[in-house]
């Protein structure tokens, strides 16, 4: 069975929303998922201070795990335009991981969230696909396949370069269904390949 993670960064649940539906599209394909999110850096008093989502329910990774799965599914949040800095932490600590070539020909994805539809996304996808390229990853994008994402009828998020959603300027905009459907399409779409690339 192939064996999926996706591994988020969510300081408000957005993100972590976005992490169930893509779970939820890559177990319709018959794929073993687990959601784990990177560690808080914050402190806590501060993060308590500015209203951080806190009780979120999935076990915290560590890097050393990541060379048991066929994919990873990486989500975050953008920050000025980059992953944010807990994600980045993350994959700093990957070095020993590129050394041996230990994520060499798994399938990487990215998911992301902004507060404006001009806020980043793309250039977050990037600083997330960077990283996995590097590794040496097989990258799946969100492809046109799933047709919604070209619609003007409503803000919405998702591009050629992963799914993605659009949250506001005070965090309060929940994911749009159709940002939803698109990570569930990227989870399935992710769990196909892995599925051929390790047959």
């Amino acid at each position: 069975m192939t064996k999926v993670l996706v591994l988020y960064y969510s300081t408000y649940g957005h993100i972590e929303a976005m992490a169930d539906a893509v779970a939820e599209g890559a177990r319709q394909e018959g794929a073993e998922v687990t959601i784990k999110r990177v560690p808080e850096t914050v402190p806590d008093d501060i993060a308590r201070a500015n209203h951080f989502k806190l009780d979120q329910a999935a076990d915290i990774a560590t890097p050393e795990e990541l060379a048991d799965y066929d994919a990873i599914v990486v989500g975050t949040g953008t920050r000025f335009g980059r992953m944010s800095s807990q994600m980045a932490a993350f994959w700093d600590r990957t070095g020993g991981l590129w050394a041996k070539g230990a994520l060499v020909g798994k399938v990487g994805a990215s998911f992301t969230a902004t507060a404006s539809q001009h806020g980043g996304q793309e250039t977050t996808h990037f600083s997330i696909l960077t990283n996995l390229l590097h590794h040496g990853l097989t990258i799946v994008g969100l492809d046109y396949g799933f047709g919604a994402q070209t619609s003007n009828d409503e803000v919405i998020g998702g591009s050629p370069y992963g799914a993605s959603t659009i949250a506001g300027g005070d965090g309060s905009r929940q994911p749009h269904a159709i940002d939803l459907d698109g990570a569930r399409y990227l989870g399935a779409k992710v769990a196909r390949t892995a599925a051929k690339l390790t047959a």
